[in-house]
C-alpha cells in the first residue's frame, strides 16, 4: 500500500518524537568519543618535547632551524556522517512486527538526530545494485526530518543489492575523512563480493566504517510448517520447501550460517565494527554495546 503524504508526514514525526529521545540514552555523552578519526587539522609547528610521535616531525622546519620540530594537530569541531542505506527489496522482509526497513529507518534516524545535536552535518547515500538517491552532507533539523521522509517513503527503481556501489561512491564523493555508518542485511550478489572487497579497502583507508547489520529471526532457520513457497525478494526466484523435513530445515540453517561467516570475516578482515541487529530484538541494547566498545 503507498502512503499518503499525509500518513508520511505523521510517521516522520512519530519517528522524530522516538529517535531524539533514544540517541541521548545511546550516547549518553560519550557522542565524540565515539567516533574515531575524527578529522584532524593542522594547528601549528612547534619544537619537538620528549615523548613526542617522531611520525609528527616537520623534517623541512627541522632542516631549516638546526632543531627539531612537529606539527601540532588539533581535533576539527565539525563531523560529518554519511548514512549508507540498503533499499533493496530485501529490506520489505519481516516475520515479526516490524520489517528490516523500520529497523534500518529508526536506527538512521537516532544517528541523525544524535549528529545534529552535536552540530554535524549528515548526508545520506540510498543504495540497491545502483545508487538510487545521494542526499549530500547539511545541517539542522529540516535537513534529518527530510532524511528521513525519504526513509520513510522513497521507491527503489531496482529491488537487487551491490554493497561496492555505495562504498565506491562514497570514497568519490567524500575527499573528506568522515564517519559512515552501512545499514543493511548484507544479503549481496555472490559476484560482487570481490568488488566491495576491494571498494572497503579504498574507503577504510580514508574514512571510519561502521557496520549495522539487520535481519529477520525467519533468515536464519525455518520452522516445521509443512510444504510452503518461498520468493527471493530481490530476484523474483521461487521455490517449494518442505519444512517438516528436518534435513531441509538443517540445510537452511547451514547456508545461513555460512553466508554469515562471510559477511563477518570480511567485516572483521577491513576492522569494522558491526553491530547485528535482529527484528525482533532490542536494537537500543545492541547500538549502546557497540558504542560502548569503540570509546576509547
Amino acid at each position: 500500500m503507498i502512503e499518503s503524504e499525509n500518513d508520511i508526514l505523521k510517521r516522520v514525526r512519530k519517528i522524530e518524537i522516538k529517535t531524539r529521545g533514544l540517541s541521548n540514552e545511546i550516547f549518553a555523552g560519550r557522542y565524540h568519543t565515539a567516533f574515531r578519526g575524527r578529522g584532524m587539522s593542522f594547528s601549528e609547528v612547534r619544537e619537538y618535547r620528549a615523548g613526542d610521535d617522531v611520525r609528527d616531525i616537520d623534517w623541512n622546519v627541522t632542516a631549516r632551524s638546526n632543531k627539531p620540530h612537529i606539527k601540532v594537530y588539533e581535533e576539527e569541531r565539525e563531523l560529518t556522517m554519511m548514512l549508507l542505506v540498503d533499499v533493496s527489496g530485501s529490506r520489505m522482509f519481516g516475520t515479526t512486527d516490524r520489517l528490516k526497513k523500520n529497523i534500518i529507518t529508526e536506527i538512521a534516524a537516532v544517528l541523525a538526530f544524535s549528529a545534529a545535536q552535536n552540530n554535524d552535518k549528515v548526508g545520506c547515500i540510498f543504495f540497491s545494485d545502483r545508487i538510487e538517491k545521494f542526499i549530500p552532507p547539511k545541517k539542522g533539523r529540516s535537513h534529518i526530518l527530510m532524511i528521513i521522509r525519504e526513509l520513510i517513503g522513497f521507491r527503489p527503481q531496482s529491488s537487487g543489492t551491490r554493497l561496492s556501489e555505495p562504498v565506491r561512491f562514497l570514497t568519490n564523493v567524500n575527499k573528506k575523512r568522515c564517519t559512515t555508518f552501512i545499514l543493511s542485511d548484507f544479503l549481496d550478489d555472490p559476484a560482487d563480493r570481490t568488488a566491495w572487497d576491494d571498494a572497503l579497502k579504498i574507503a577504510r583507508g580514508r574514512h571510519d566504517l561502521v557496520g549495522i547489520r539487520v535481519y529477520d529471526p525467519r533468515e536464519t532457520e525455518l520452522p516445521d510448517v509443512g510444504i510452503v513457497a518461498l520468493q527471493d525478494a530481490e530476484s523474483g526466484r521461487k521455490v517449494w520447501l518442505d519444512t517438516s523435513s528436518r534435513a531441509v530445515r538443517q540445510h537452511y540453517a547451514e547456508a545461513w550460517e555460512r553466508r554469515s561467516a562471510a559477511i563477518d570475516e570480511t567485516l572483521r578482515h577491513h576492522r569494522i565494527d558491526t553491530a547485528c541487529i535482529a527484528t525482533d530484538g532490542d536494537y537500543v541494547t545492541e547500538l549502546i554495546k557497540l558504542f560502548k566498545q569503540r570509546v576509547y
